[in-house]
């Protein structure tokens, strides 16, 4: 193993010397923690039709739309816990290691697991908007037994306040992570395919600024060959935990 341990000794030393680094995160990190991928072998995609979650199709069969919306989102996910690596990323915030963390998943476990500064790229299921009054409401606030939810305030139809295709990115979480990428001199890449977009531009915007690109990643992502300086092949969490050691006993 003597090109792993190279290879994990520079992760720490590019880490521990970074000015501004980031954390840029895909579905990946949480499959350890029992969320499916959405694409690929076990993905959610290979078990429901996508079209449910099209902002078109959600406005005209919002019933449907809801009843997995609530299997996959808020029962799966409810159940899920952060993973190592999750809690390794709170911890190099904490240390002043990390500066930001760019998810885009939507299962809120970088939260629960203590991260502070996170740029939700695709929005978050802690909570639901209202399309006719924009109102936000918290998903623990609304009883999802009958659905569609209605708004308590209108009765307008209530949305899991993430981006479903064919919406934009949210404006405040699209202007902080171009600002975040353009800062960057150290950028982690984990478990993410690099095939959705836009959040697979990021890395290329931050690698334009000089920023070093470390990918932890089981297999190969758009990123690999093309973009990446630094490829651990390994799960999330165990590459974390190896470059933890590490930063702790300096290499």
């Amino acid at each position: 193993m003597p090109s792993l341990e190279k290879d994990l000794e520079l992760a720490a030393k590019k880490i521990q010397n970074s000015h501004w680094l980031t954390a840029f995160t895909g579905a990946g990190i949480s499959v350890e923690s029992g969320i499916p991928p959405f694409r690929g072998q076990g993905g959610v995609w290979n078990q429901y039709n996508p079209e449910l979650l099209e902002i078109s199709y959600f406005r005209s069969h919002p019933g449907e739309s809801w009843r997995v919306i609530r299997d996959v989102f808020f029962e799966k996910f409810r159940q899920a816990q952060p993973n190592e690596a999750h809690s390794i990323l709170a911890a190099w915030e904490q240390r002043g290691y990390l500066k930001v963390l760019i998810t885009q998943n939507i299962d809120n476990l970088h939260h629960r697991a203590g991260s502070q500064k996170v740029i939700e790229y695709h929005g978050n299921s802690r909570s639901l908007r209202c399309l006719a009054c924009d109102k936000v409401y918290s998903v623990a606030s609304v009883s999802l037994e009958t659905l569609p939810p209605r708004c308590p305030s209108c009765d307008g139809l209530l949305k899991p306040d993430f981006v479903f295709f064919g919406e934009p990115i949210p404006p405040d979480a699209l202007s902080a992570s171009f600002h975040a990428m353009e800062r960057t001199d150290c950028l982690i890449v984990i478990g993410t395919t690099g095939e959705v977009y836009p959040a697979a531009d990021l890395p290329r915007i931050a690698r334009k600024n000089g920023a070093f690109i470390l990918e932890i990643n089981p297999e190969p992502s758009a990123f690999t060959f093309s973009l990446t300086d630094l490829y651990l092949p390994l799960p999330a969490s165990k590459a974390l935990s190896l470059i933890e050691e590490r930063l702790q006993r300096g290499f």
